[in-house]
C-alpha cells in the first residue's frame, strides 16, 4: 500500500552533529585549564586571607607572599602588576585583576577576564 520511509540521520546530518561535538570539545579543552588555574588563584587568595598578622605586613610583603603561593600552585597568568594591595582603616584588601587569552583556531581567540579580591581586618 505505501512506501516505507527510512528513519535515521543522513551522512550530512551525522557530519554536522560530529562537527558540533568536536567544536564544543575543543572549546572545553581550551577554556577548562583557564578556569582550573583561576581556582588555584582563588585558593591562594583564601589561604592568604587566613594568614595570621596579614594586616601587620607591608603591601610589598603581602604581594611577595601571594606571588610565592601562586608560584607553588604553578599559576602562570598572574604577574606582579596584576596584584594590588590596599591598606586603609585597619582593612587590608588584596585585588588580582588579570585576563587570559588563548587561541582557539585560526585567528579566533578566547579572552577570559578575572577580578578577584579579598579583605582582611587587622586586629
Amino acid at each position: 500500500m505505501g512506501l516505507k520511509r527510512q528513519g535515521g540521520m543522513t551522512l550530512l546530518g551525522t557530519l554536522l552533529v560530529l562537527g558540533l561535538i568536536g567544536f564544543f570539545a575543543l572549546l572545553t579543552l581550551k577554556i577548562l585549564p583557564i578556569y582550573l588555574e583561576h581556582f588555584k588563584v582563588l585558593s591562594s587568595l583564601e589561604s592568604l586571607k587566613r594568614t595570621p598578622e596579614l594586616a601587620g605586613q607591608s603591601a610589598h610583603e603581602i604581594r611577595n607572599l601571594l606571588l610565592k603561593r601562586l608560584d607553588i600552585n604553578m599559576v602562570e597568568n598572574v604577574r606582579p602588576e596584576h596584584i594590588r594591595v590596599v591598606k586603609q582603616g585597619g582593612i587590608t584588601r588584596v585585588e588580582v585583576n588579570y585576563a587570559v587569552e588563548k587561541p582557539l583556531f585560526g585567528n579566533l581567540n578566547v579572552i577570559v577576564y578575572f577580578d578577584d579580591k579579598i579583605e582582611a581586618r587587622g586586629e
